[in-house]
């Protein structure tokens, strides 16, 4: 089975500009880079394995079909949906956030 592509929407770009933002001036430009490194595992292991992630949020928020998956060494899901040959990123979330809220919110 091929691995399916993985696209961002523009809320999950926000998503991750505003946690690269936060990281640079936290934590300086190698937590940044982990963090960049992070995403791109769990975005290959998310086309790798579509149904892998945890369908959990998705209920509460009534969308079943969404998915999330954790970003290694670093306190954010990423929030997805699968299409036709496609991985739909809908957000990248910080996990202390009030989840199904944002989520609505998108």
């Amino acid at each position: 089975m091929m691995p399916e592509s993985v696209v961002l929407r523009s809320a999950a770009r926000r998503d991750v500009d505003d946690a690269i933002a936060h990281y640079l001036e936290e934590a300086g430009p190698e937590v940044v880079l982990g963090f960049i490194d992070a995403l791109q595992e769990a975005f290959q292991h998310i086309a790798d394995n579509p149904r892998s992630g945890s369908p959990r949020h998705g209920h509460e928020v009534n969308l079943p079909g969404l998915r999330s998956w954790p970003l290694r060494g670093y306190p954010h899901l990423v929030f997805y949906m699968t299409g036709h040959n496609r991985i739909d990123v809908w957000r990248i979330l910080h996990g202390r956030r009030h989840i199904p809220e944002w989520l609505r919110d998108s």
